[in-house]
Parts: structure tokens; C-alpha cells; sequence
């Protein structure tokens, strides 16, 4: 893990970005913040599914791709595990996970990703998510849930689903970070 270790600073102010963090929190997410985390999530639990999603600022995030997860994650069937990376704010483990586990792949962010046992079941990345609706995210994200995932959803009570806000917000309109 040596090569992963170096100094990322954030992009963007940590507080200006809370709020997005917490829209997938809410739905049951786990966020993943060091190399260790990624590795016990993706790793082991071979038997599990577990869903990462690779959340970002973008207005694709907030117009569909949070919103179209935690509308697929009202299903009655959903994966075992939920975790979250924030690309530009947790840019190692981001990296790490790109490097070790999406190296096929161009960088994508928002984007979903099926793991089991380190493998690559399915994923969805930004260019499959741009233009589409939460409805139509989670009309390709339950089938999936059926054929791989076997835990019991929802991962919130239909109460507290209809209580979430999604925000949608120009990343442009967010403050950098700032070292003190």
C-alpha cells in the first residue's frame, strides 16, 4: 500500500460538501475514508454483494445518480453492503480503489459499482447515468438486486425515505478548499 501513501488535499470546503455526503449516508451508505476500509469492504466478505458508489459533486449526482440509489435501495431485495467513496474530497482511497479494483476502467465520477469478493459484478458509470432519471437508474439498479443480491430491503423504512432532500447544487457554486 506504500505507493498510495502521499498527501491528497481535498477539493472542495468539507462543509460545502456535507450535505451530499449525508444524502447517501441517509439511505444506509457506509463511507469509505482509508485504504484498509476499502480493502475490509470489497475483500472480505466473499459471500456478500456490496454496492460502491463513487459520489462527486456533479450535477448528474445530485439530479439522478443519489437519488436514483436510494430509490433502487427501496427494493425488496438489495445488496449486503452499501459503501461510498467522494471523489475529490477522499482522493486516496479513490485512487486506490481505481488503481487496484477499476483499473479497465476510465476514472468515473458518480458512478456504481457491483463488487463480490474483490470482482467487478456490474457498473454503471457516469456516461450510463447522465440524462437519465432517478426512476430510470432504479429501474436498471432493482433487476440487478434480484439476480445478485440476496439481503432484505428496504435500507430505510418508506418513512424516513419520504422525509430525504435531495439538493441539487452547481459545483461551480461551491467553495475550494482552503488551508488554514
Amino acid at each position: 500500500m506504500e505507493k498510495y501513501d502521499f498527501n491528497y488535499k481535498p477539493n472542495y470546503d468539507p462543509a460545502a460538501v456535507q450535505y451530499m455526503r449525508e444524502e447517501l449516508v441517509n439511505v444506509g451508505f457506509k463511507e469509505l475514508k482509508t485504504l484498509e476500509e476499502v480493502d475490509q469492504a470489497l475483500l472480505q466478505h466473499p459471500d456478500e454483494s456490496v454496492l460502491l458508489v463513487i459520489n462527486s459533486v456533479c450535477g448528474c449526482a445530485a439530479g439522478s445518480a443519489r437519488p436514483g440509489v436510494a430509490l433502487a435501495l427501496q427494493h425488496h431485495q438489495i445488496p449486503d453492503q452499501l459503501v461510498s467513496i467522494f471523489a475529490g474530497m477522499d482522493k486516496k482511497p479513490l485512487e486506490y480503489v481505481r488503481q487496484r479494483f477499476l483499473s479497465d476502467y476510465v476514472p468515473s465520477s458518480p458512478c456504481f459499482v457491483l463488487f463480490r469478493n474483490g470482482t467487478i459484478e456490474f457498473i454503471m458509470e457516469r456516461k450510463d447515468i447522465v440524462n437519465k432519471s432517478p426512476e430510470e437508474i432504479a429501474d436498471i439498479l432493482t433487476p440487478l438486486f434480484d439476480q445478485k443480491c440476496t439481503r432484505q430491503g428496504p435500507s430505510i423504512s418508506p418513512e424516513a425515505y419520504s422525509k430525504l432532500d435531495n439538493v441539487v447544487m452547481c459545483s461551480s457554486n461551491l467553495p475550494r478548499f482552503q488551508e488554514d
